[in-house]
């Protein structure tokens, strides 16, 4: 069995309100578009995020995979 880590590279959102993209850098940095419409949260610890009309949110954050046997990928 294949066991896989992930790790946050960046934590971060497109509103498609006004366009924004937003970025959490740290642990409970809590960040806001510029039209309140969507949030981001968590740096590289963990991903929260939201919005009051989801469709108007686009997960942009990406992660790194690293298997036990030592091979890495990276994906958005």
């Amino acid at each position: 069995m294949v066991e896989v880590i992930k790790k946050i590279i960046h934590n971060r959102a497109k509103c498609l309100k006004c366009g924004d993209i937003i970025e959490s850098r740290y642990r409970h940095d809590f960040v806001n578009c510029s039209c309140g419409e969507i949030f981001v949260d968590g740096g590289t610890d963990y991903c929260r995020g939201g919005a009051k009309e989801f469709r108007n949110f686009i997960d942009m954050s990406e992660y790194e995979e690293k298997e036990i046997n030592g091979t890495i990928t990276r994906t958005p």
